[in-house]
């Protein structure tokens, strides 16, 4: 049974958490309000206000979803799941249309984008799963048929949105998963080379912007004032902060309007152009650590699910910050990716929280064992 070992009383759970993770969190979070302020010139309207406040509903959600036993979580881990695949089709049905992609659902008090939460809901399953397979079943291909449709399914409704980063990214933590549990590497090997031969075909079903953004990837002055605008003036504003940086509030780039979403996208070029190499070099560091503090949690699991759960998460945090700083820096085509907990939007922080406090409560209850078979 789930619950048959001694619950731990809240007093018994303080200690065991990661402090050192939660601070590295709320120093994010804080850093997130301070570059929403200077992306409205010095104002905490319409960003830097709504984003703090997210922050703070978010975080308290966070310990909350810490101290929750972990076996709870392996019982809701399909649940949860099935939840965010359902709200995924949903955006087929009624989603909100905004900047030309249909990714949202409006509930009035926010705008719901279903895709952030399934990247949580594809590492829980996976994890749920492989919790219960044994060395032999995951050495098996066939096996592997039903974990493989439980990420292609809310892959293929994330392309339908359309959104191939968010997608891509879903499919590499997924990997991850897939790798820690023990797939054999020929296996990896063989859907690597099954995807690059089928490339020529995937090319097909890409949208035209798509085409465009990989064809000014690979040469952005072929489009300066259209589609290779984004990416040369964030090279531009890069270039532009130097080591230390114009100052606070002192950037000429994104407050004179030339650097596009400079409060989503590409927020991680508005601080490097006011604080220069070196506080990007900074944030940098902070998110290494967030991603280290992950996988330390996971190792010190005493359980295959609190292990695949805690390290697929932090893979999935570590994708938001690699593609993102890739993408603004020119190392990769621009694919709409946020920086976690910097960039405004409420639905990609409250996911990236969400799994922050699964992670927290792995932490917790490391010395939990559960059975593989329940």
């Amino acid at each position: 049974m789930y619950f048959e070992q001694h619950s731990m009383t809240f007093f018994e759970k303080l200690p065991r958490l990661s402090y050192g993770l939660i601070l590295l969190v709320l120093i994010t979070g804080l850093i997130g309000v301070m570059a929403l302020y200077s992306a409205a010139g010095g104002d905490f309207e319409p960003w830097a206000f709504r984003h703090g406040l997210r922050f703070a509903i978010g975080f308290a959600g966070m310990l909350v979803v810490a101290m929750i036993d972990i076996r709870w979580w392996l019982w809701l881990s399909y649940p949860i799941y099935l939840l965010s695949v359902l709200l995924l089709a949903a955006v087929e049905v009624k989603g909100h249309i905004g900047m030309g992609a249909q990714r949202w659902i409006d509930l009035g008090f926010m705008r719901l984008q279903p895709s952030e939460f399934v990247k949580i809901g594809v590492v829980m399953a996976l994890a749920r799963f492989f919790h219960g397979a044994s060395p032999a079943e995951v050495k098996n291909p066939l096996f592997l048929l039903r974990p493989a449709v439980l990420v292609l399914l809310p892959a293929a409704l994330v392309m339908m949105q359309p959104d191939l980063g968010t997608a891509v990214a879903l499919v590499l933590a997924a990997g991850s998963i897939f790798f820690l549990a023990g797939v054999s590497y020929w296996v990896f090997a063989a859907v690597i080379a099954a995807a690059v031969a089928a490339m020529p075909v995937l090319w097909h079903f890409l949208r035209d912007y798509q085409k465009n953004r990989i064809l000014v990837f690979l040469n952005p002055e072929s489009d300066p004032l259209g589609a290779g605008y984004h990416i040369m003036q964030s090279k531009i504003a890069l270039g532009s902060g130097g080591i230390g940086g114009k100052g606070f509030l002192q950037g000429t780039q994104s407050h004179l309007n030339f650097l596009p979403e400079k409060q989503t996208d590409f927020i991680f070029t508005l601080l490097a152009e006011e604080w220069g190499l070196t506080g990007a070099a900074i944030l940098f560091l902070i998110f290494l650590l967030m991603i280290f503090y992950g996988f330390l949690i996971a190792h010190t699991s005493n359980n295959q699910y609190g292990r695949l759960v805690a390290s697929g998460i932090a893979v999935n945090f570590a994708l938001y910050v690699f593609i993102n700083i890739a993408m603004v820096t020119g190392l990769i085509p621009v694919v709409g990716v946020p920086l976690p907990m910097i960039s405004n939007g409420g639905s990609a922080m409250l996911a990236v929280l969400f799994g922050f406090g699964l992670i927290l409560s792995v932490g917790v209850y490391r010395d939990v064992k559960l059975a593989r078979k329940l």
